[in-house]
């Protein structure tokens, strides 16, 4: 137990637990915000086209058709650096960076 209980404290266990849990909250508020806000401005933006209606399709054969969601690639990537960006803002304004450092 004591081996194990060294594990958790060396290896930042914790702190790894902590940073995936505001990881994920900050990710469902920024795809909230995406999907909310982003979302309908581009709408506005592109007259009526919103980022998940932006899509290929590519004729293949006679009677198939193959169908690129291109806008929800991209709204997903825009949720990635977004979430990046709230949990590094997050980490970086708690001053968690210097604590996660070995003495």
């Amino acid at each position: 137990m004591k081996e194990f209980v060294n594990f958790i404290r060396e290896q930042g266990i914790v702190g790894l637990a902590v940073g995936l849990a505001i990881g994920t909250k900050a990710g469902d508020a920024v795809s909230a915000i995406v999907e909310n806000f982003i979302n309908p401005l581009v709408g506005i933006l592109l007259q009526g086209t919103t980022l998940t209606d932006i899509e290929s399709k590519i004729k293949i054969g006679k009677a198939e058709t193959v169908v690129f969601g291109w806008g929800n690639i991209l709204q997903a990537l825009i949720v990635l650096v977004a979430t990046a960006f709230v949990v590094y803002f997050v980490v970086q304004k708690a001053g968690l960076m210097k604590a996660d450092k070995k003495k």
